[in-house]
């Protein structure tokens, strides 16, 4: 077996109708290829729906909401494929892109690659980063404080890690966990997923292991459409879906989880540098709020649930510095 494909399934049954519709018959009829659905406990009729229209995917049932990376752990597990390619239900395939993306792979030194993954309307998505010391760029996404950092970082005329258009092959650090193909011995080297992540960062910190074996890269002149879905959304009541609104559910495990990979990946000190920039903000944020709105004829209050979400968040946060200092094995599941 070349490749196991394995989606995971949160009430995502149509998505997954619509990929697996767009794979086609060859990518559908390979031998060669076998499909994993990961079910993490829909409580609906998916596993029926899915099995009877295409029968040849194999249904793993989780039994509970096991998140990203503990459900496509209980698939590798699983997987006979020499690749693994973990896709997310809300992608359409482009006729011919896994077959050449795992051709790619096989015949490169690479441990593992990914795809220009682009809109609907054709334009290009972040695919990919290289890794920012302590995880330092995701301080941009704090209110007002992140507006500040960001303009000393154009200062200093500082790079951006993104990699939003790839070129034909670009090496990264670490890949957009939509589309991501990995060499099977590369994890029996690096293991698997951790499961103390619930949501977000997971395949960050597993790429960093991963890296350890080997380099990685984006084929930007491979394309998969990748569509922004709603489940999250609903499941965590976020007004968007976005990951820069940090004063909802949603915003909650976003903060978490990077947190998480931080402590991780860069150790103690970085993940305190972190967790003390987040609490500086909430004071920053809403002393230039009030002074902004102020100073533009506004109502001074006009953010003030939004940021009071935000420090109910960073709260939260703090709540989970123990266990994360301590490395204790939890799963840090937030909604």
């Amino acid at each position: 077996m070349l490749l196991s494909i394995i989606i995971v399934n949160y009430r995502s049954t149509a998505d997954i109708q619509n990929c697996l519709n767009s794979a086609g018959k060859s990518l559908i009829d390979n031998k060669e290829i076998e499909w994993i659905i990961v079910d993490n406990d829909s409580k609906d009729n998916s596993q029926q729906i899915l099995s009877e229209g295409f029968p040849f995917i194999q249904y793993i049932q989780m039994g509970y909401n096991a998140g990203f990376a503990r459900a496509n752990n209980a698939a590798i597990r699983i997987a006979k494929g020499e690749q693994v390619l973990l896709l997310n239900p809300d992608t359409l395939i482009k006729p011919g892109a896994i077959e050449k993306c795992l051709e790619n792979l096989i015949s490169s030194k690479h441990i593992a690659c990914g795809v220009q993954l682009i809109h609907a309307n054709g334009t290009p998505q972040f695919s990919g980063s290289r890794f920012v010391k302590g995880g330092l760029n995701h301080l941009i996404d704090l209110p007002y404080w992140g507006a500040s950092l960001k303009w000393l970082a154009s200062l200093l005329n500082t790079n951006k890690p993104s990699v939003i258009k790839a070129i034909k092959e670009q090496k990264v650090d670490w890949i957009s966990g939509a589309f991501l193909m990995v060499k099977k011995v590369a994890i029996e080297k690096a293991g698997l997923l951790d499961e103390d992540f619930f949501l977000y960062a997971e395949e960050v910190e597993w790429c960093s292991r991963l890296g350890k074996e080997g380099s990685m890269c984006l084929y930007g002149d491979i394309e998969i459409v990748h569509l922004i879905g709603s489940s999250i959304q609903s499941a965590t009541e976020s007004e968007d879906n976005s990951y820069t609104n940090l004063s909802d559910k949603k915003g909650l495990q976003l903060m978490v989880s990077n947190h998480l990979r931080i402590r991780k990946q860069y150790g103690v000190l970085w993940y305190l540098i972190q967790l003390l920039n987040f609490t500086w903000a909430v004071l920053y944020a809403f002393v230039m709020s009030f002074l902004l709105h102020l100073a533009h004829g506004k109502n001074p209050f006009t953010e003030f649930n939004k940021l009071i979400g935000f420090a109910k968040n960073v709260c939260r946060l703090w709540s989970y510095s123990y266990l994360m200092i301590t490395k204790k094995p939890y799963f840090y599941k937030c909604f």
